[in-house]
């Protein structure tokens, strides 16, 4: 059996002339979350054939002349500092820069301190700066640089003065758990992440995956997830919204730290083994289309995507009704569906007529004897 997603160009009609080739995603619609670098991540799923959703659940506030920075840069630079953790290359980077506009000496009071970082990005602001990075995480992610810290790698913790640089997020449990090991922790506030100025396109998204409108929702941030909710709460529908992440919309975080608010919902996520925008595409190709599977009937091969269907290769693209119907013949392929059914799947609503013309439209489209009329009992997909 082939793999749609995989498939060869086939020939044209005639067989003079090669179809386009299909695309990974083909037939899907993919929202995105992202409010930095959202247009990179668009443009990576659009180019593997997704419609591209674009609704940002979050607006970066930077705090550089907020009083907290200052006042958080004030208390670093008043005794030596023996550890920092710097968790963002922007925001480490950002620190630094507005504390040489305050003419605060702040990096050469941090080239006596042991600077972790907690990612790649991280680490490349911390030797930009012309410092030394002593250690950073396989994983990326804060809880193992708590337990690298409180193993004792980088000695005695009690008593220690270290400096957090947050990112939008407080890091509750990196904060409390240095300071219940008996660490002085200051927590340094290089920008906040609050709900963008138009919560418009977020408040349709939350609309949208209630009906199950979207095919997957990628999230590059913790504060991107826990707003969706927040503003899924706030329209009336976040039962509906963790209804549909349950059995038809693939939510997707680029690592553990971002999927948190998600999974604490309750809601299952997919994640890239490296947090990448680019290895983040890649998850939502490589199990998007795994959801859905490739069913055969005769010499056919049917994938019923997000709106539309591949046939034998070839993307069909639906209209609402005739793919409300292959849809729910797909739920449950081989088995007879009712007319009524079937009627109750047509958003417009309508009788009998409503679900013949949609069969008839349905079987034009695909163009292949895939739907059977099963006489006085309803239709079925021949499988």
């Amino acid at each position: 059996m082939t793999d749609p997603a995989h498939a060869r160009p086939l020939d044209g009609p005639g067989g003079d002339a090669p179809a386009q080739e299909l695309l990974p995603l083909a037939g899907y619609t993919v929202a995105v979350t992202a409010a930095r670098r959202s247009e990179e991540l668009g443009a990576l799923l659009d180019r593997r054939g997704a419609r591209v959703v674009h609704a940002p659940a979050i607006r970066i506030v930077p705090l550089s002349d907020d009083a907290d920075l200052v006042a958080a840069t004030r208390e670093v630079l008043a005794q030596p500092v023996d550890l920092v953790v710097a968790t963002t290359g922007v925001g480490f980077r950002g620190w630094l820069e507005a504390a040489e506009a305050w003419d605060l000496p702040l990096r050469d009071h941090l080239l006596t301190s042991r600077v972790l970082a907690r990612g790649p990005k991280a680490r490349g602001a911390i030797r930009g700066a012309g410092l030394v990075d002593a250690w950073s995480p396989e994983s990326e992610n804060s809880a193992e640089v708590l337990a690298h810290l409180l193993s004792g790698a980088e000695g005695p913790i009690e008593g220690r003065r270290i400096a957090v640089q947050l990112h939008g997020d407080p890091l509750p449990d990196l904060v409390s758990g240095l300071r219940a090991a008996g660490a002085d922790v200051l927590t340094v506030p290089v920008y906040r992440w609050v709900l963008p100025e138009d919560t418009a396109p977020l408040r349709r998204l939350v609309g949208t995956i209630a009906a199950r409108g979207v095919d997957a929702v990628t999230f590059t941030s913790a504060p991107a997830a826990a707003s969706l909710l927040q503003v899924a709460g706030e329209e009336g529908v976040r039962a509906a919204v963790l209804a549909a992440f349950a059995d038809a919309v693939l939510a997707v975080a680029v690592g553990p730290v971002t999927a948190a608010p998600l999974e604490e919902a309750g809601i299952r996520t997919v994640q890239p083994e490296r947090a990448r925008l680019g290895a983040l595409a890649r998850s939502v190709v490589s199990d998007l289309p795994a959801r859905h599977p490739v069913l055969t009937s005769g010499p056919h091969t049917l994938q019923v995507r997000g709106h539309a269907a591949v046939l034998d290769g070839r993307l069909v693209e639906l209209p609402p009704g005739p793919m409300a119907v292959l849809r729910a013949l797909a739920r449950r392929p081989g088995v007879v569906v009712s007319r009524p059914d079937l009627l109750s799947e047509l958003s417009g609503g309508g009788d009998a007529h409503a679900v013949e013309m949609a069969v008839t439209r349905l079987r034009a489209a695909l163009g292949a004897p895939v739907v059977e009329t099963v006489v006085k009992r309803g239709y079925r997909l021949a499988v």
